[in-house]
């Protein structure tokens, strides 16, 4: 499923009873910025997308969340994990091979301070050689297979059983170097996407 950000982001500015106008005064961005957004003419930078939602105010993980539960939910089985789009993960900034990751969500992050997702990455699959930056926390297990984690200037190859914690406003990278797939518990909070 893909999002189609500029009609997304008209939906909300208008929902909240905004004018392009003052979303882009309260977001410290432009009217013509706001406007080409709206009109699919520019693709932000996560870092300008959370710029604007901040004018709302609403986190990536609203933004980016379309289907409403109408009851909490507690449990999920396999099928009901909800998998984040290739706008998604551009939209946090994983630029490489992104038809190739697959991570996939449990529940609506939107609606609690912890996301937690399973993350698999074929071989070759990598996050991008720009590292990748949010404002979060983030840990998780390696399940099965190997992967190459890069944070800051330390690079590491986890292995099953192995795990990593670390601030996600550092930059980071993920790279399967090997020639199985890589399976990934983790959890990140606040949610960031």
């Amino acid at each position: 499923m893909s999002i189609d950000i500029g009609k997304r982001l008209k939906e909300i500015r208008k929902s909240k009873g905004l004018s392009q106008r003052q979303l882009a005064s309260r977001s410290g961005v432009t009217n013509g910025s706001i406007s080409m957004i709206e009109m699919n003419r520019t693709s932000p930078s996560v870092a300008s997308l959370k710029k604007v939602l901040e004018g709302i105010p609403m986190s990536l993980s609203e933004f980016f969340s379309v289907e409403e539960q109408e009851a909490e939910q507690y449990f999920f089985t396999k099928g009901e994990l909800k998998e984040l789009s290739p706008a998604i993960l551009s939209a946090i900034g994983i630029n490489g091979n992104i038809d190739q990751v697959s991570i996939k969500q449990v529940g609506d992050a939107s609606r609690h301070s912890l996301q937690i997702l399973y993350e698999c990455y074929p071989p070759g699959a990598d996050t991008g050689k720009d590292m990748i930056t949010h404002e979060a926390e983030e840990g998780g297990i390696i399940v099965s297979g190997e992967i190459e984690v890069t944070v800051d200037n330390q690079v590491q190859i986890l292995k099953a059983g192995d795990s990593y914690l670390f601030d996600s406003r550092l930059k980071h990278r993920f790279r399967n170097i090997s020639t199985g797939d890589c399976i990934i518990i983790s959890a990140c909070t606040p949610p960031s996407f």
